[in-house]
Parts: C-alpha cells; sequence; structure tokens
C-alpha cells in the first residue's frame, strides 16, 4: 500500500480569513516565513524547519505564473514539495499568512488524527515533524492582490502519520 497525500487547500477558508486580512508591511523575509513556523512548530515539541533556496526557487516560480490570476491553485509541488497557499484581495505578509495556516491548530485533534469543526491540513503540514526544508514566494498580482506560497521538504500531510 503506498503512501497517499492529502490536498492541503480549503479555497473557502482561505479566502474568507483573506478577504478580512489588514494591509500589512514587511514581514516577507526569509527569516520572517521560518521564524513564523518555528515559533508553531516549537508549541508542539517538533525541531526547527531551515530555509532552502532550491524550494524556495521552486516556489517563487510557481507564483510567479500565478501573477496574472491570483488564483490559489496547487501547484502539485512536482511530486517533491508539500505546499500551503494563501491569497488576499490586497496586501498579505508572509507572516501573516503562516498565521493564518497556524489558527487552523483548532480543528485538528490529534487523538483521532483528523480535522474537526473546520480544515487543519494547512496546519499540519506547517508542523509536519519530516519536513525540514521550506521554501516560500510571495506576488502582488495584476489584480492587486497577493499570492503567497510555501513549499516543504519532504511533503507532509501523509495518510495514516501524524504530524508529531
Amino acid at each position: 500500500m503506498g503512501l497517499e497525500k492529502v490536498p492541503l487547500l480549503s479555497l473557502t477558508f482561505l479566502l474568507a480569513f483573506a478577504l478580512v486580512a489588514h494591509v500589512s508591511h514587511a514581514q516577507d523575509s526569509p527569516a520572517d516565513y521560518v521564524n513564523a513556523h518555528n515559533a508553531a512548530r516549537s508549541q508542539v515539541d517538533v525541531p526547527d524547519i531551515t530555509w532552502d533556496n532550491e524550494v524556495a526557487a521552486f516556489a517563487q516560480n510557481y507564483a510567479n505564473q500565478r501573477v496574472g490570476d491570483c488564483q490559489l491553485v496547487h501547484s502539485g509541488g512536482g511530486g517533491q514539495y508539500g505546499e500551503n497557499l494563501a491569497g488576499s484581495t490586497g496586501d498579505l505578509s508572509g507572516a501573516a499568512a503562516v498565521a493564518l495556516w497556524v489558527n487552523e491548530r483548532a480543528n485538528y485533534d490529534y487523538n483521532s488524527n483528523s480535522c474537526v469543526g473546520g480544515e487543519c491540513l494547512h496546519y499540519t503540514q506547517v508542523v509536519w515533524r519530516d519536513s525540514v526544508r521550506l521554501g516560500c514566494a510571495k506576488v502582488r498580482c495584476n489584480n492587486g492582490g497577493t499570492f503567497i506560497g510555501c513549499n516543504y521538504a519532504p511533503p507532509g500531510n501523509v495518510i495514516g502519520q501524524r504530524p508529531y
């Protein structure tokens, strides 16, 4: 039996939060993304994730393809990366995008290893113990919106496994 991956995106959930997101400033450096991830990971005793330029190049290449439409459509990760996406009709910082994903923690039930009451798979990817390399990218879209994508290596959310 092969390991299957669960999709990581609930468009309705992210768009609902992104539409009410406030205009943000800065918070888009590699350190900002890494620090936001590691703050969440430390809460569940998962080792730190590190920035990886190769993973970031993949994220940037894909984000560049979304400039024209800003649609939250997964890249597929080239089969080698997990992925979280966030979008906004205005500006959205990388740190705010990670906060959206981490806020899904309230919907994750460790005992049943499942989402209860809403989306949680973005959160579980953020804290996935075996995902140790991170790369993220942000673009401002032609429509004035923001597209943010973070990729993870190796990918998380493997069915039947717990994130930590």
